[in-house]
């Protein structure tokens, strides 16, 4: 017989993969049980997948079928880790973009009455944000030793319930502490990260910790090295208590342990990627996390947790050490509490580090006194007046068989909850923006350019399937708990049928996106989308982002309210 996985290897090399090409001709070889494809089965699969081929071009094809899979094998005997790059490095700036490069020291807000005196019970800061505990241990009004000792408890406490936590880092954390109130006491003071305990998605590797992409089949891996951003918040004194869960892979919030909960509803997942980091976060058992974002892996937790998540511009943070899912799209970013803790975490993460070549020479400069009214801002109009549809008039039919009836009774309440949720993001989205033009802003309505946004995501799975190739080629991927047919697994085995001409042409199609929102953002500073709620920026405009989000999230006062945690 015709070996089937070099069939098929051969057949996606050649870009006959598009479409239902390689599965029909294989099944006709299979069912004729022959060991050899012939030119009658190329055509009875072209004409079924419509991919004309001209006769004289038959024999040609033929002949490569058998000779192309011998280089994927011995590039398959290379074993290449996701740790390895490809020799190809997506850069997001377009002619003529500027940033800063000059890195300045970072301008904190004013300390808030009060903030620089401990309460009686320590776990009464647990909700308090990076700047406010920061005052505390800068003026030794609180130890690290002692914040740690009180997130590791609460991180033990509710861990059961909300399943955040993969390994309890805490004989490294309490050294630590000890450390950083040393250093203090001698007045070495580190800056405002100094002495914080933080928890980090277990994508990052952490030497001496097992790294587990939270993923089944690899519960008991063990990279010996520290990640730059481990390494970074170490420099600025910050204490690692937790690597805390994310959904299988980098997608979701099912892991091998179980599934991470929203501590504001325990019976919702706490969504993901980032499923740990923003559970942890929300839930007050750490005073900040480090998520990472593909598409969607940061913002979709923190609007699930109640979170304040930064997805920064690609390129502005360094992913060595992190695992690898799209080498032209994963960001590293903070999830914290507040706007500015997400600044002050972004301050010390950012920047070059010799070894992940997408980093540019950006500079962050957290200014909590830029003049955020002096910002253009836009809104996305038609989205923030987007209605529900009205329920339409059912009519009434014959009795269906039981299982159509549960079918059509299970669909029905999925539509009247959607309508339910699209009524109150309404409201809400009503009072966002009222409270927007409250504060004086003038809200330009803008449109994002009309582009087949979900079919160049290709680029993601096409990379994703290759850098989990070997799991989904040795078969292993069976050992990830969840296997439907949105999940990795399946996901992994479709891209490998995505032609290389056609992850070209979504990379090209991006590019003319690149194009058209720079040209948006020739006009504008900052972007209001109805995502409960969403500021977007410029590329490597953090510091204004962050300025007027802040701005906002203090008229507000949303980020004050914390969830009530039963055990």
């Amino acid at each position: 017989m015709v070996d089937r996985r070099n069939f098929m290897k051969t057949c996606s090399g050649l870009g006959l993969a598009g479409t239902l090409f390689p599965g029909v001709l294989w099944a006709q070889a299979q069912a004729q049980g022959v060991t050899k494809i012939t030119k009658e089965m190329i055509d009875n699969a072209a004409a079924i997948a419509d991919v004309p081929i001209a006769d004289e071009y038959k024999e040609m094809m033929l002949a490569d079928l058998n000779d192309h899979a011998k280089g994927y094998e011995e590039i398959y005997k290379l074993h290449i880790p996701n740790s390895v790059d490809p020799a190809l490095v997506f850069d997001p700036l377009l002619p003529g973009i500027k940033f800063e490069t000059e890195r300045r020291p970072i301008r904190i807000s004013e300390a808030r009455n009060g903030a620089a005196e401990a309460p009686e019970n320590l776990e009464d800061l647990a909700f308090a944000s990076v700047r406010e505990l920061a005052e505390l241990v800068r003026r030794e009004k609180v130890s690290s030793a002692a914040l740690t000792q009180m997130y590791l408890q609460r991180l033990k406490k509710y861990d059961p319930t909300l399943k955040f936590v993969v390994t309890l880092t805490e004989e490294r954390a309490l050294a630590q502490a000890k450390k950083a109130d040393a250093e203090i006491a001698a007045g070495k003071y580190r800056g405002p990260l100094h002495g914080l305990p933080w928890g980090a998605k277990d994508l990052l590797a952490t030497k001496g910790y097992r790294t587990t992409w939270g993923a089944g089949g690899f519960e008991n891996q063990m990279i010996d090295e520290d990640a730059t951003v481990v390494k970074r918040l170490d420099h600025a004194g910050a204490v690692l208590v937790a690597k805390l869960t994310l959904g299988a892979l980098a997608q979701g919030d099912v892991w091998f342990g179980g599934v991470t909960r929203n501590p504001w509803n325990t019976k919702q997942g706490s969504s993901g990627s980032s499923a740990g980091p923003a559970s942890a976060t929300a839930a007050g058992c750490v005073a900040f996390s480090i998520g990472s974002e593909t598409l969607g892996s940061i913002s979709s937790p923190s609007t699930r947790c109640g979170c304040t998540g930064l997805r920064p511009t690609f390129g502005l943070v360094p992913r060595t050490g992190a695992m690898t899912l799209s080498w032209s799209m994963d960001k590293l970013g903070p999830i914290c509490r507040t706007v500015e803790d997400c600044g002050l975490v972004l301050d010390a993460i950012h920047g070059r580090d010799g070894k992940d070549r997408s980093v540019q020479p950006a500079a962050f400069n957290w200014d909590a006194n830029l003049d955020w009214k002096k910002l253009r801002v836009g809104y996305l109009k038609a989205d923030f007046e987007h209605k529900s549809e009205p329920p339409g008039e059912e009519k009434e039919e014959p009795p269906k068989i039981p299982e159509e009836q549960k079918k059509r009774e299970e669909q029905k309440k999925r539509q009247e909850f959607a309508r339910a949720r699209a009524e109150y993001d309404r409201k809400y989205n009503d009072a966002a923006l009222a409270k927007l033009r409250e504060m004086g802003v003038n809200l330009l309505p803008v449109e994002l350019p009309k582009f087949p946004y979900s079919a160049i995501t290709v680029m993601l799975t096409a990379e994703a399937a290759a850098a989990f190739d070997e799991l989904t080629r040795t078969g292993r991927d069976r050992l990830l708990t969840s296997q439907k047919d949105y999940d990795w697994p399946n996901t992994f085995r479709a891209a490998r049928f995505i032609p290389a001409v056609e992850y070209v042409q979504a990379a090209r199609a991006r590019k003319l996106v690149m194009e058209a929102m720079t040209k948006v953002f020739e006009d504008l500073d900052v972007i209001v989308a109805p995502t409960s709620l969403t500021f977007l920026g410029k590329l490597y405009g953090e510091a204004e982002l962050l300025a007027f989000a802040r701005a906002y999230q203090e008229a507000t006062g949303f980020h004050l309210q914390h969830p009530q945690l039963a055990v």
